[in-house]
């Protein structure tokens, strides 16, 4: 199984009565929820993997009523957690007893400069709404992952949030210039810049983003924007395996260089859950084929041809008889329709019962190996076993997924979890990997942090916890272990 649940955190009545009647005289008391039904949906995870609990859910609307709200809590000695769009994948999100902090009320988008090419939004605003206030402005926000609409910023850069234009553009890190941060006792570090360039001492933005609000809670962010791209080519390929999906992301990549935006790669049972669940997909290629690859590339320049740079590719990929099959899209609405067929797999897989997920990456030259000797392991440690290994190859990112054998009981397989975790873990430290890639450690993974992070680095991180948060209140039992 995941990590387990922590132990409720109990405070008691009448210190928590007096924290939350000083809150609410400062944020206005329907801003401080106790009903349980409204506090419901904030303390149920997107996988069902746990459930949590908490007194009361703070709705802050401004920095300073946030920092009001964290100042309070450590003068009461009151762990707190926030919490975005609650679609995180890790359960960092969710309370355990602790006071949860809603940052869904700083939704304002403060400047947005296009020559700087920056935007200025607090932490409630949605990733979509981040995306289509650069368009407005003739931008791109290159972000994009499945849960956009409702994901929020402050979320996104607390787990440094990847999705499918890493190749190109980089995680949250990359695309972060400035942050504003409540630390753990209430003081507001001011750290919203605009510069390239500020060789000033510790980065400090890198401690906050990708700590899963276990360091302070990010109010604002001073984000990257490019230029929006003119033109794009996007093309659906069929091959033989991971190896000749390799070949081809070298071949794309000598010839479009920058220009490749998008490199991902689905198996075969991976696009039969879509087309067979997922209303509106359409087949895009004809026949079967072991594994496919979505590939687009984007450019700011007119006179690029991005749709015969791709045919040219391919042509030499289909000479040399590295690729099966392949439709290069001819519209927007086309290429529209290749995209579901990959973004959809996620929702897809739930149909299939059971799913035991890992969140990995490795090198990019070893990631067709990666594919081919996990599932062999996954396969022969249970039969029936179905994997769905998909995502960023481009990156080396890969969501490598297992779904229960047909008929196998739900959660007699969700109780395998601890044993596919050692087999495709240790494979991925093998090969010199990651066992979180994009989603964070939160609590599912705290435990085999402890198994695969080198010791000195949780040293490190556990002396700049214990430096930042002493009385141990932001985001408890989250990330390191006793922390």
């Amino acid at each position: 199984m995941p990590s387990p649940a922590p132990e409720p955190i109990h405070i008691e009545a009448e210190r928590l009565s007096g924290l939350l009647d000083t809150i609410a005289a400062r944020i206005g008391r329907a801003h401080v929820v106790t009903d349980p039904a409204n506090l419901a949906p904030h303390l149920i995870e997107g996988r069902g993997l746990y459930r949590g609990a908490t007194p009361a859910l703070v709705r802050p609307g401004s920095t300073e009523e946030v920092a009001f709200a964290v100042a309070a809590c450590a003068a009461a000695g009151v762990p707190f957690v926030p919490q975005g769009g609650n679609t995180g994948l890790v359960g960092g999100q969710m309370p355990f007893g602790a006071l949860l902090i809603s940052l869904s009320r700083l939704t304002r988008i403060r400047d947005l400069d296009p020559t700087d090419l920056t935007v200025t939004v607090e932490a409630g605003v949605t990733l979509a709404g981040v995306q289509e206030a650069a368009r407005e402005a003739g931008c791109l926000f290159p972000l994009s992952i499945a849960a956009e609409g409702s994901c929020q910023i402050g979320g996104n850069l607390s787990t440094n949030a990847g999705g499918t234009a890493v190749l190109r553009y980089g995680n949250m890190r990359e695309l972060a210039l400035g942050l504003e941060v409540v630390l753990p006792d209430g003081r507001v570090w001011h750290g919203l810049s605009r510069l390239r360039k500020d060789n000033t001492g510790y980065d400090l933005k890198d401690l906050f983003i990708g700590a899963e609000g276990t360091l302070g809670i990010i109010t604002a962010a001073v984000l990257r924007l490019f230029p929006a791209p003119r033109q794009r080519a996007t093309a659906l390929v069929g091959l033989d395996g991971p190896h000749a999906a390799l070949r081809l992301f070298r071949r794309l990549r000598a010839v479009a260089g920058d220009a490749l935006t998008g490199f991902e790669i689905m198996p075969r049972f991976g696009m039969e859950m879509v087309l067979k669940h997922m209303p509106g997909t359409v087949r895009a290629l004809k026949g079967d084929h072991a594994f496919y690859v979505l590939a687009e590339l984007t450019s700011t320049r007119d006179e690029d041809d991005l749709a015969a740079m791709v045919l040219a590719v391919l042509a030499d990929a289909f000479e040399a008889a590295e690729v099966e099959d392949a439709v290069i899209a001819a519209s927007e609405a086309q290429a529209g329709a290749l995209w579901r067929l990959r973004e959809d797999l996620s929702d897809a897989q739930k149909f299939e019962g059971g799913s035991i997920k890992h969140d990995v990456s490795v090198p990019v030259s070893k990631v067709a190996d990666f594919i081919v000797e996990a599932t062999r392991r996954c396969e022969a440690h249970m039969g029936g076993l179905r994997v769905c290994a998909f995502g960023h190859m481009g990156d080396g990112n890969v969501h490598f997924n297992l779904s229960q054998p047909v008929g196998m009981d739900k959660q007699a397989f969700i109780d395998t979890w601890e044993e596919f975790n050692r087999i495709v873990h240790d494979l991925v430290a093998a090969l010199g990997g990651s066992i979180s890639a994009e989603h964070g450690i939160g609590l599912l993974k705290k435990e085999e942090l402890t198994l695969y992070k080198d010791p000195v680095a949780l040293d490190v991180m556990a002396a700049v916890k214990a430096a930042l948060d002493p009385q141990g209140l932001a985001n408890p039992g989250k990330v390191l272990m006793g922390r």
